[in-house]
């Protein structure tokens, strides 16, 4: 049986990953792993990364990897992402795992849909707290 302090979760976006410990201090700062941006798309609201379908561009392995890095410690990761298809960032984060880190893929326990942007750290954790409820 995992654990609080092996369970995290991750709030993933094309932009950042905000991560946290399930026995993380809840007014405590989560770890970030910010995205490189080096054409610029960020700094447009609106912008799909320079494409004119509507679809995000190669994603930067990188990115990718640096979660996973964060990530590697634990015994269980819940993922949060927003937006559907091919345009969610977490389902990409997954496909990377699968793809190049399958021990970590394994110890993913879930992918939920939710507006990340808006979810305080508070409740993030509590999110969590009832999603790991039946692994602690």
């Amino acid at each position: 049986m995992a654990t609080s302090s092996d369970l995290m979760v991750a709030a993933i976006d094309y932009r950042s990953t905000r991560i946290y410990r399930l026995d993380a201090d809840p007014d405590g700062r989560p770890t970030r792993v910010i995205a490189e941006d080096p054409k610029g798309y960020f700094r447009h609201l609106h912008s799909k990364a320079g494409t004119l379908d509507g679809f995000y561009l190669s994603d930067d392995p990188e990115y990718w990897r640096a979660i996973a890095a964060e990530l590697r410690e634990a015994a269980a990761v819940l993922v949060l992402g927003h937006g559907t298809g091919k345009a969610n960032a977490s389902h990409k984060f997954i496909a990377y795992c699968e793809e190049h880190d399958r021990e970590l893929a394994q110890r993913i326990v879930g992918d939920l849909r939710c507006d990340i942007d808006d979810l305080t750290d508070r409740q993030v954790l509590r999110l969590a707290q009832r999603a790991f409820e039946p692994l602690t």
